[in-house]
């Protein structure tokens, strides 16, 4: 082979493109929508439960902690991941015949979707309680004391009239839960698994503990490979693919508030 066939074949054909990043991106979908529809289940009924059953001197101390955890750097939850939750998976339920059957595959440590599903929750749903729990109190009082008057006991009132009235505030936290999930780098590169492996829901509890490699975390792993040219290339096309995604989601939600507005507590 001469010299100008050999050239043409390593600028067409570089390893770098042989990256398949369907798991990446299947990694990113798994663990930001579990970890969104989690903390909208708990961010909706820890709010409602802030605002109409938690006795005063109880909401002014979880109402300050809420708003703390919100400010909590990412990299502090990243490390008390690696050091806490990981190694818990890791000793709780990652059995040796589970090593075992996937020992040929990948290996099994406790960095897992399970982790970083847990600590991404924990992470978005301190700013979903806040949204909501301020958009709760701008619900005019007189519309549940007139559901309550009707025979409804608080919590249908508070789940029939106040959670509807606020259902654009809903959809703001949501994004913005998207939209921080999405984007999470740090935290996700150290307890979410270092290796771009697909995790198949097929696998059972399996599904849970197998090591992934989200969008954002391989893209801070490779800033360093930036200026080579195929490998550039292809952070910037990931990029591309968050930025995409967090547009498509805003836009999307910006439909549904638009929509959704016409019963809220901006209509009355």
């Amino acid at each position: 082979m001469n010299k100008s066939a050999s050239a043409w074949r390593t600028k067409s054909v570089p390893p770098i493109t042989c990256r398949w990043s369907w798991p990446l991106i299947w990694a990113t979908i798994v663990v930001t929508g579990l970890a969104v529809l989690i903390a909208s289940f708990i961010g909706i009924f820890s709010s409602v439960f802030i605002v109409e059953f938690a006795p005063p001197k109880l909401q002014a101390v979880i109402e300050p902690v809420v708003k703390f955890l919100a400010a909590v750097p990412s990299v502090v939850y990243g490390l008390l991941g690696i050091l806490v939750v990981v190694p818990f998976i890791n000793d709780a339920f990652i059995t040796e015949s589970m090593r075992e059957s996937v020992r040929y595959v990948v290996q099994l440590d406790g960095t897992s979707v399970l982790a970083a599903v847990l600590i991404l929750t924990v992470m978005i749903l301190p700013i979903m309680i806040a949204i909501i729990v301020d958009s709760l109190r701008e619900v005019p009082v007189t519309w549940r004391e007139g559901a309550i008057a009707l025979g409804v006991n608080r919590w249908r009132a508070m789940t029939t009239v106040s959670l509807r009235a606020i259902r654009p505030a809903i959809v703001a936290a949501t994004v913005l839960g998207v939209a921080r999930a999405l984007g999470e780098a740090v935290m996700l590169a150290m307890v979410a698994g270092a290796i771009g492996f697909a995790p198949n829901p097929f696998d059972g509890l399996l599904f849970f503990l197998e090591p992934n490699r989200p969008l954002a975390p391989t893209i801070l792993d490779g800033e360093e490979g930036l200026s080579v040219e195929p490998f550039g290339e292809t952070m910037y096309a990931f990029g591309f693919i968050l930025l995409f995604s967090t547009a498509f989601f805003s836009f999307a939600g910006w439909v549904a508030r638009a929509s959704l507005s016409k019963s809220s507590i901006s209509a009355r």
